[in-house]
Parts: structure tokens; sequence; C-alpha cells
């Protein structure tokens, strides 16, 4: 497969996100969610000649970016891997419980949906992929080639919130025993049909290619496993900041962050004079919940789903 890295790509909530982890000069940071650099440029112009910045992403072409940013600014490193590894990367370089701040930026980047040959997009015809590491795992179109009706069915609902779930799944297993799907625009199009009730504003598609996507890649396993390393990562006071496109990604993090700010005290007696360390809470929100402004929703019409969280980290 060729591709391209060529398409543009609009940083959502970028002043925000980096205001957020509140740049100290001499500071680690990591962008868990490289892309095609936005935030971590922006990082990069804050931090002092002392500050590092290390980048993970599992797309090539990001690494491909990545590497050309790394060879013009040696305070810059990145590395393929997901984010939800970066506990065993930030022990291999010594970082653990010394991050000063992570930043995960979630979802499926522009690029990615407007290159038709990743086969992200239901409105443009490519390759039915929408792996983010083409090298890894099995493409959407080997699983939908091979999964049960039932499978289908449940990852529509439970990743894409499909209420449709069950009648769309059933024409796709119908549809594939004539010929198989290997493009996108053909599995758009059963879906389409399938769906009896199109939402206005929306391709009847949409919800069913999302799930798809999320599953593929198993995008909601490796937040859950990432929150969870990057708070092990950071060191006290530093700042996690996670923007979400999804609602099952933001409950996610809202809940994880919910969890360490409030600590487990109301599992324990209410007179224990002693509230146990292990009791305690681990992080503290920073601010409300931020979404796109006005002048951003205009210039970017994606960026009208994006919630940011930002927390710090107290023990």
């Amino acid at each position: 497969m060729t591709m391209t890295n060529s398409f543009r790509h609009i940083t959502v909530l970028l002043d925000e996100a980096v205001d957020g982890l509140c740049v100290r000069a001499d500071g680690c940071y990591l962008d868990g969610t490289f892309g095609r650099g936005g935030h971590s440029r922006l990082i990069l112009e804050r931090l002092g000649p002392d500050g590092h910045l290390l980048g993970f992403d599992k797309d090539p072409l990001a690494i491909a970016t990545g590497n050309a940013l790394a060879a013009e600014d040696g305070r810059f490193v990145v590395v393929q891997r997901s984010f939800a590894e970066l506990d065993q990367e930030t022990a291999v370089r010594g970082l653990a419980g010394k991050v000063s701040g992570i930043l995960l930026d979630l979802g499926v980047s522009s690029p990615q949906l407007d290159d038709a040959e990743r086969g992200f997009s239901f409105l443009n015809d490519g390759p039915l992929d929408m792996r983010m590491d083409p090298s890894r795992g099995v493409s959407a179109a080997q699983w939908i080639a091979s999964a049960s009706e039932e499978e289908i069915a449940r990852v529509f609902k439970e990743y894409g919130e499909e209420r449709f779930a069950k009648r769309m799944a059933r024409a796709v297993v119908q549809r594939r025993a004539e010929r198989p799907f290997e493009r996108t625009a053909d599995l758009a199009q059963v879906l389409t049909v399938a769906n009896p009730a199109w939402e206005k504003g929306k391709n009847p598609a949409t919800r069913a290619f999302q799930g798809l996507r999320i599953y593929i890649n198993n995008e909601l396993g490796d937040l859950e496993h990432g929150l969870d390393a990057a708070l092990e990562a950071l060191e006290v006071g530093g700042r996690l900041v996670v923007i979400s496109f999804h609602s099952l990604e933001d409950r996610i993090v809202k809940l994880f962050m919910r969890k360490h700010a409030k600590g487990e005290a109301d599992k324990l007696p209410r007179d224990l004079p002693i509230i146990p360390e292990a009791f305690q809470p681990r992080l503290k929100l920073i601010g409300k919940p931020q979404f796109a402004s006005e002048a951003e929703l205009k210039a970017n019409p994606r960026s009208r789903s994006a919630v940011m969280r930002v927390a710090e980290k107290v023990r």
C-alpha cells in the first residue's frame, strides 16, 4: 500500500492543550499521539535548552514526520509504539515518575481520514484497512470477512453506539456471502442501505465505521492502559492533558480522573482518624472540561466533538 504524507492536519485545541501542560523550560514532556507534530512543536517552542520531549505514534507517516523534527531539534525523540506502552518506554529511558507532563490527543487524525489509501473514511473510496499501523494486526477487510454476525453487531453497537447494529451486521454477512468486502465505499453503501433511520447531517455509515475503527485499533483498551501508565510516569506536580473526540473515550477519561481525584476514602469508615496513603487522592482536577471555541469550530469543523480534560498528579 502506498501512503502519502501530503495531507494537511489542523491541530485541535493547540494552545489550550499546551497551556494545560504548564510547560517548564527544563521539564521532560511526553506527546502520546504525535500525529503531525502540532502540539509537539508548540511544546518545543516553550521548552528551554535543557528541556526534553518524547513523542509516540503507531502511524508510520507520523513517525516519518517525527524523525524529520528530531533531526532538526535534538531535544525531541519519537518512537513508533502505542502510548499504552509508555510505561515500558519511560522505564527503559529512566523516566518513570519523572515526566513533567503528558498529552494525549485521541482518535484518528485528519491526514488518516483524508488519505483514501488508509481506509478510514467512507467518504473517500479506498482499501478497507483502518489500521493506524498497517504493518501490524488484521485489517478491517480481514476482520469483516471472518467475524460472526453477532460479533460484527457487537462492535457496531458497543464501539460505534449504532442502534441498528444487528440489522447492519446482518446485511454485511449476507452480502459477503456473494463477494468479500475490499473497499470502503462498498461497505459504506451496504451499511447505508441497511440503516433505516438516517440522522440529519450525518452519513448513515458513520457510527458503524467509527466502531469498526475503534475495535481494529484497540483504541479504548489502549486508552485504559495508557492512562494508568501515564499516572505512574508523571512526577508529583506533573500534568495530564487528554483530548477526546468520542463519548466512549471521554467517559473513560472522566471516570479515571474522577476516581484518582476522589481517592478511595469513601470506602473507609467515616470516623477513621487517619486516611491510609493507599486511599488518598493521586490527582487534582484542573478547571472544567474545555471545548473548541467558535473561531476554531469555523476554521475546523472536526473540532466540534473535542473535549479536553486536565489533571495534576498530587501523589
